[in-house]
């Protein structure tokens, strides 16, 4: 048991790393373009929307772009309504890593890491470098799925984890796992990472593995709640509105959750049950946005009243 919860621990620390490293390159190598991109792209909700999808597809943390995105409203280089588009597009952005990770690419890391690390030797420009840091990150990342997944197979010949793992089929219970665990490691896409990987080794149900993506998507809001600690109002308004976005969908996700398990079922007819779940999550997500997309408007009314901006005296 202790080799098993080592290894676990190996895997989720290179997945971990990997994921800020990769986030940290791509910014370094786009440098002041990312932000002026993202300024230059935010005329209306729908293109603020498709930054947010784009970048977070790229950094493959919808942490690091909404954290971005309060930096940039906090320094009044984008308004709150500009923000509020953003932090939408990253909530279907994140989708997109759940789904890498169902195709059971981790057995095909060595050769990122390969690529990575012969680009990285032969590098004589900083784009180049970039490059190959970027695939050796992936490569990283993917290896650290591999070891967590193979780490676990052991788990479902052991009664008492079993029993553990059914207390997921309640909903609120496998919800509550699910942000606490995210609260824990800073990484929604390492909890549905982790759900994915137990779902397809037989240890984790459909019914549980979506309990626990409903509660991933809550747990990440802390990060950047933190980033607007001493920010500006604006700055303030775009973090609650992220959690509030988070949590009523979340509510809604939990009091309809059993109608959504069967639409999920439907819309993943003959696919595997890893698969399911990342469809869940890229479901669950993309009905989130189309519903709240509208409410806009009424979110920047409240919160603006709420949270007015301060006078200068």
């Amino acid at each position: 048991m202790t080799e098993i919860i080592l290894s676990v621990i190996a895997g989720l620390v290179l997945f971990l790393f990997a994921v800020n490293s990769l986030s940290e390159t791509i910014k370094n190598a786009l440098g002041g373009n990312a932000s002026k991109s993202i300024q230059r792209f935010t005329s209306n909700t729908f293109s603020s929307l498709i930054v947010g999808i784009v970048a977070t597809t790229l950094l493959d943390s919808s942490s690091a772009v909404i954290i971005i995105t309060i930096v940039l409203v906090n320094s009044n280089l984008l308004t709150f309504k500009q923000a509020m588009g953003i932090v939408l597009g990253a909530n279907i952005g994140t989708t997109v890593s759940s789904q890498i990770i169902a195709m059971d690419i981790g057995k095909y890391s060595p050769l990122f890491l390969l690529i990575g690390f012969i680009l990285l030797f032969i590098a004589k420009s900083e784009k180049i470098s970039n490059i190959g840091k970027s695939i050796l990150y992936f490569g990283v990342l993917f290896f650290g799925l591999y070891t967590m997944e193979n780490a676990v197979e052991p788990l479902k010949n052991e009664a008492f984890f079993a029993e553990w793992m059914k207390k997921t089929e309640s909903p609120v219970l496998g919800a509550i796992i699910g942000a606490v665990v995210t609260l824990v490691i800073q990484s929604s896409s390492a909890t549905v990472g982790m759900a994915i990987i137990l779902s397809k080794k037989g240890i984790l149900s459909l019914t549980g593995g979506i309990a626990i993506m409903l509660g991933a998507e809550l747990g990440t809001c802390s990060d950047t709640l933190l980033a607007t600690i001493k920010g500006s109002r604006q700055a303030l308004k775009t973090g609650l509105f992220h959690v509030s976005f988070n949590l009523i969908s979340i509510i809604l996700g939990l009091i309809l959750f059993y109608p959504f398990v069967d639409l999920v079922k439907y819309i993943s007819t003959g696919a595997s049950i890893e698969r399911s779940v990342a469809n869940a999550h890229m479901l669950f997500n993309i009905l989130g946005v189309l519903i709240f997309v509208w409410t806009i408007p009424i979110f920047e009314k409240i919160l603006n009243k709420a949270l007015p901006d301060k006078r200068i005296v």
